[in-house]
């Protein structure tokens, strides 16, 4: 179905439709905020429990005169055999939620193709696991975007281990699953080395995963290119390696968290916090430039109460102030990881906050001078445009490869967390102990020359990407090619 003859002032409309999950409609608001202040009219999908955080993060655009808005979609969770209320990845508390999760997101297609039929968006922005979308946009002769909330390299190691699984012979060789037996990426531009533990485990070789992945990159192959959540100075020979060598059609648009400017627009962002921002600003405005250590894992990651314990010991241990984000797997979950007396013995230098913390605002003061990250890419992206240097703590999906590339590639962190890939299970990852946890954090925030060139480093690379979404540098530039590309196509 050829589109319809677009008049030369018409106004681009984009529909952006996020994967059901926080950490991939936080960045997709952004891409549709971004949009909107381009010009264009930016039209948000999402079902009706997300819809009431989006349509707050787009309410000051709104006001402000910008063409943003809010479409709900049905979620038919209970249909594909979940819970009542489950609107998002987030909620997911066992492995057999998973496929039914999915199954529900493919029966939203139909409800979507109504919407394309009667808006005629002039392209959509599509999450990687809405794998059908590329089919639908096609029945309308719409171009279809695949958004990954991810970089460059991840792309590029990804799609070198789907093409040579340079781990299966290592595999055949350990009866252990665990083993930690190192192997090289092959293809890329730098040698990176990875070890069997960091790739998905079994449980995700199973036929609904290798089904999903498979879908995946057909999907993307057949879309018409791939926005990236990056910028081009953070990994020049990724983003052409991944251009070029494997021959994907790409724009690094990236970091879009930094078009939250206003304090209010970072305080609003995803989720209500659970903290007042005043308070933690305040907080922080108290202490020393370089002197806080922010530890969040993130809105999906599970952490077992034993290594909780672990961790809170070493941050007493270590004399260093923290902001430390405690997310409970379930509202009724009692508190049985932190030592007792421990919040009364760190009152003063450490401020623990239970749930949805302002992480923006947090990153961006100058009293934060490290962040304990989980490594999924949203946060180290944030953490990498704030300046501030990492101890990695990944668990699960793209987080391997990130704590790669900040500890191997732009050496802007170090490594802590367990090396064996986990999500939903947490209970035989190995511990990290109080010990290790205490030496590495005070290593990060303490004085030492390294410490200080990492610092120096975080630094420059920051600013470096403050650069890059300005008039004239790299990603602002690359979003203005493809807004002239679709504009061109519409007039096909």
């Amino acid at each position: 179905m050829a589109p319809a003859v677009i008049p030369d002032n018409h106004q681009l409309h984009v529909f952006l439709f996020p994967v059901m999950a926080q950490s991939l409609i936080i960045p997709m608001v952004d891409v549709a905020r971004l949009f909107a202040a381009r010009g264009l009219k930016s039209t948000i999908i999402t079902t009706p429990l997300n819809a009431m955080n989006v349509s707050k993060s787009v309410e000051r655009d709104r006001l402000s005169g910008l063409n943003i808005n809010v479409q709900i979609i049905p979620f038919p969770g209970v249909e594909a055999g979940l819970p009542e209320g489950i609107e998002c990845l987030n909620e997911i508390t066992s492995p057999e939620m998973m496929p039914k999760f999915f199954r529900a997101m493919d029966m939203v297609q139909e409800p979507f193709e109504k919407l394309l039929e009667e808006h005629r968006p002039d392209f959509v922005v599509a999450g990687m696991f809405l794998t059908w979308a590329t089919e639908s946009t096609a029945k309308f002769g719409i171009p279809r975007f695949v958004f990954h909330a991810a970089n460059f390299f991840y792309l590029s190691a990804k799609e070198s281990l789907r093409l040579h699984k340079p781990y299966e012979t290592i595999r055949t060789d350990h009866t252990d699953e665990n083993s930690s037996s190192l192997f090289v990426i092959p293809g890329l531009p730098d040698k990176i080395k990875m070890s069997t533990a960091q790739i998905p485990s079994h449980s995700e070789s199973s036929n609904f995963f290798v089904e999903m992945k498979k879908k995946i990159s057909e999907s993307e192959v057949n879309s018409y290119g791939i926005l990236v959540n990056s910028f081009y100075e953070l990994e020049p020979a990724y983003a052409e390696h991944y251009k070029i060598v494997l021959g994907r059609k790409a724009w690094h648009i990236g970091p879009i968290s930094l078009l939250n400017e206003h304090a209010a627009d970072k305080a609003q962002r995803g989720k209500k916090s659970a903290i007042d921002e005043h308070y933690v600003l305040k907080w922080l405005d108290s202490k020393e430039p370089n002197s806080v250590l922010y530890v969040s894992f993130g809105s999906v990651s599970r952490v077992n109460d034993n290594q909780l314990l672990e961790l809170a010991m070493g941050l007493e241990s270590s004399g260093c102030s923290f902001i430390w984000v405690v997310r409970k797997i379930k509202k009724d979950d009692e508190e049985r990881f932190l030592p007792t007396g421990f919040e009364e013995r760190v009152k003063g230098r450490g401020l623990i906050i239970r749930d949805w913390a302002p992480q923006l605002l947090i990153l961006d003061h100058q009293a934060v001078g490290g962040f304990m990250t989980h490594c999924g890419w949203n946060s180290v992206l944030e953490s990498i445009s704030a300046g501030v240097p990492m101890i990695t703590w990944p668990m699960f999906a793209d987080q391997f490869y990130n704590e790669i590339f900040i500890t191997q590639v732009i050496k802007m962190g170090t490594p802590l967390g367990p090396k064996e890939h986990n999500w939903l299970d947490s209970k035989n990852v190995s511990l990290v102990k109080n010990d290790k946890i205490e030496m590495v954090v005070s290593w990060l925030m303490g004085d030492g020359e390294e410490a200080k060139d990492m610092r120096k480093r975080a630094k420059e690379i920051s600013e470096m990407a403050k650069k890059s979404v300005e008039e004239g540098g790299s990603s602002y530039a690359n979003l203005t090619n493809l807004i002239e590309e679709m504009r061109i196509y519409t007039n096909k």
